[in-house]
């Protein structure tokens, strides 16, 4: 059994709406270039393909898509959008679910692999994706850097977005290397907001390094977003590629 948080159906139904600034083509435009380009020919496979965002997209590009996904709720709201014969969707867990054939890339965004609260979990991820890749595939998982630098003594709170319509912030338990996210979202147009929050497991780019070694995979190459701008101490994220050896 997995340890992620399970998306109910309120928040499937109005996932596409809130990330809505995700799904436009200044974000998705580098995002399905990135990919698609290291898809080639072949297949390619989504870990937590959710309501579509990068997947559907992608499928429209030409490249063949599957995917993985836990919640039943957010892949029927992907359902709406594409066929199961365009693009099939296996309800499972990222770290354990296998789905047939072989794919050239094997593929994992916004910070979708924090779902998974244990170490051990997160390293079964990158095994699960080294069973699916076929010799000279890539891995390719997007990870924001914990921004524990912004964390001073005594401090255990960092905002990530303060708008007018939301408020953000994360909570840091460093010992169990655990992050809750807390959001407040307005909730329509007579000042109430909701109150939401969810447990993310972080992990630095060496840590994730380490777990694909240990499922056999081979670091390409890591940049800061999917532009290719060069990865520095300053970066807040990272696009790392992991290789299967031919």
């Amino acid at each position: 059994m997995t340890s992620s948080e399970l998306w109910t159906r309120a928040t499937a139904d109005r996932y596409d709406a809130e990330e809505s600034t995700m799904s436009s083509p200044e974000v998705l435009g580098p995002t399905l270039a990135f990919l698609a380009r290291l898809a080639g020919e072949g297949r390619a496979l989504e870990f937590a393909i959710g309501t579509g965002r990068v997947g559907v997209p992608l499928r429209e590009r030409g490249v063949p898509v599957a995917g993985i996904e836990l919640s039943e709720d957010m892949a029927a709201v992907l359902r709406r959008k594409v066929g199961e014969d365009t693009l099939p969707v296996t309800i499972g867990d990222m770290a354990t679910t296998v789905v047939p054939g072989e794919f050239t890339l094997v593929y994992l965004v916004y910070n979708t692999i924090s779902n998974l609260l244990t170490q051990d979990e997160q390293v079964e991820c990158f095994r699960n994706a080294e069973r699916h890749l076929a010799p000279g595939g890539r891995f390719v998982i997007e990870l924001g850097v914990p921004p524990l630098r912004r964390l001073p003594p005594g401090q255990a709170a960092v905002p990530f977005d303060v708008s007018e319509g939301h408020l953000g912030f994360d909570t840091f338990d460093v010992v169990a290397q655990v992050l809750v996210s807390h959001h407040l979202t307005r909730d329509g147009d007579d000042g109430r907001y909701r109150r939401e929050s969810s447990r993310h497991r972080y992990a630095w780019p060496a840590e994730l390094d380490l777990m694909a070694r240990i499922a056999g995979l081979e670091l390409e190459r890591r940049v800061a977003d999917w532009d290719g701008a060069p990865f520095t101490e300053h970066s807040g994220k990272h696009i790392s590629v992991w290789r299967k050896p031919a």
